[in-house]
């Protein structure tokens, strides 16, 4: 089982989590937000703000992965989508830089929301609070 950190408040994230539970039949993925205790604690045991919240992070088999790295890793999973891991052969900085600028405008774009996300009844499983 691999855990998704993300972003809570933010509407982009928010749809990202909604396109990988329709893409995981497997139900591989597990979900907390950033701003859960567990999403706090291991942002701060791994070197991150636990107040700016720009990075997704993935947690597989004790290792955590960040940012673009994160998103790539995710993707190897998803049915139909795992054909976007033949981006990793790119360097990461290039990758990270392109994630960055995405991180940096997500409210700008696609909105925040004024409160974490609530999963449906069916969904609740996929949540760790």
């Amino acid at each position: 089982m691999d855990i998704i950190f993300f972003d809570g408040v933010c509407n982009f994230c928010n749809a990202s989590v909604n396109f990988i539970i329709d893409h995981d039949p497997t139900r591989r993925y597990r979900f907390a937000s950033l701003q859960s205790k567990l999403g706090q604690k291991t942002l701060e045991q791994n070197g991150h703000s636990t107040v700016e919240l720009d990075t997704v992070l993935l947690l597989r088999g004790g290792k955590i992965y960040q940012n673009s790295t994160a998103v790539l890793e995710i993707a190897r999973y998803l049915k139909g989508w795992s054909w976007l891991y033949v981006f990793i052969v790119i360097p990461r900085f290039v990758r990270d830089g392109v994630y960055g600028l995405i991180a940096r405008n997500r409210y700008r774009i696609f909105g925040k929301s004024e409160s974490c996300r609530v999963p449906t009844p069916e969904e609740r499983t996929l949540f760790i609070v």
